[in-house]
């Protein structure tokens, strides 16, 4: 374990977490935000949580989770499960431990934290541990379940489906200001391909622009009526990325964009409409889709509709799903992340009210 890291666990201990007195989750924040995480680069985060939980007296895997081509230099990286030991979860605690770049390191003043991770979702794992070892504490059986790869493409996630524990109930942690998320907007993400035939740009009747095809794709998305789902809102449409050519006096011979639309319902008809978009100018290839979902409610409990995406859609296996945690996501991946001290500490609190009340 990094000293420095160790110190400071010190100080919130008595000794390194062996007195299991009750966590900090400030400061245990602050010991997570200080390992750089971003998606691909887990391992040491993990190994971390792994022998941290180990010492406060959990029963700890660590699971690899495969590395894309792309990123196979980025070495290894696991999903980390904590239990009760030969015993079975009723309610399991989940997040991921990836943040997206770049790394932003870790400051505080007497209100708030800052840096990558604290909202999302370092201060939402320190929560859920508070909570689990409280909860742990008074009787109940459950477990902690912390995943690789959200940000990218769930691939912890899909990991950890293939071996659930049998628990009732999945808590997923997101920013969503401590209420209970009753949906989450699903996504689909498309690729769009145009091809074309260079020349030079004095004569364009000689060359064919992908880039001129390509616009003109992009124009019509931008005009296609989105779908509407009562209580939850509109599907969204972003294109996030365009690129080709190769200098302002060549005619284009290919170019692409990178669109994600955000799914308050079935994907069938966005796909049927971007498809028709670029019938004759581009190919579409669909990359991505994560379902959209609904969620339940407590009473009693103030609720939320998250925009986003999770984890839930690919971690079916593990109980019905909740979705909570402290932060907000207006604040999350940007250069702004900060976390009240005050919410993290409501977070807690809530999580423990909540498994409660699922396993009355």
């Amino acid at each position: 374990m990094n000293a420095t890291i160790a110190e400071r666990l010190v100080g919130y201990s008595g000794c390194i977490m062996n007195e299991r007195q009750p966590l900090d989750p400030i400061r245990f924040t602050r010991a997570l935000c200080e390992i750089d995480s971003t998606t691909y680069h887990e391992g040491a985060v993990g190994d971390f949580l792994a022998g941290f939980l180990s010492e406060r007296g959990w029963a700890v895997e660590k699971t690899p989770v495969p590395q894309p081509t792309e990123s196979a230099s980025g070495g290894d990286r696991w999903n980390v499960y904590a239990g009760i030991s030969d015993e079975t979860p009723d309610l399991v605690f989940s997040t991921h431990m990836d943040t997206v770049p770049p790394y932003i390191p870790f400051s505080e003043d007497a209100e708030y934290m800052y840096g990558r991770g604290v909202s999302d979702a370092k201060g939402i794992i320190a929560a859920q541990v508070a909570a689990a070892e409280a909860l742990r504490a008074d009787g109940f059986c459950v477990g902690l379940l912390f995943v690789s790869g959200e940000e990218r493409d769930s691939a912890g996630a899909k990991q950890a489906n293939l071996s659930p524990k049998g628990s009732r109930f999945l808590i997923n942690g997101e920013p969503t200001d401590n209420r209970l998320a009753i949906a989450s907007k699903g996504a689909l993400r498309a690729v769009f391909t145009s091809s074309g035939k260079m020349a030079h740009s004095a004569y364009p009747e000689l060359g064919e622009s992908a880039v001129h095809k390509l616009v003109e794709v992009m124009a019509r998305l931008l005009t296609l009526p989105m779908p509407v789902t009562e209580d939850v809102g509109p599907s969204t449409l972003n294109i996030g990325q365009i690129d080709g050519g190769h200098a302002p006096n060549v005619i284009a011979d290919k170019a692409e964009a990178q669109v994600l639309v955000r799914l308050v319902g079935d994907s069938a008809p966005i796909r049927t409409a971007l498809v028709e978009a670029a019938a004759g100018l581009a190919v579409v290839d669909f990359t991505l889709e994560i379902p959209f979902v609904r969620l339940r409610a407590l009473d009693g409990l103030p609720t939320m509709i998250a925009k986003f995406t999770t984890d839930i859609p690919q971690l079916s296996n593990w109980g019905e799903p909740l979705l909570l945690g402290p932060g907000s996501i207006h604040v999350a991946h940007t250069p702004f992340e900060k976390l009240s001290k005050k919410e993290l500490k409501e977070a807690v609190e809530l999580y423990i009210q909540v498994a409660k009340q699922l396993l009355a």
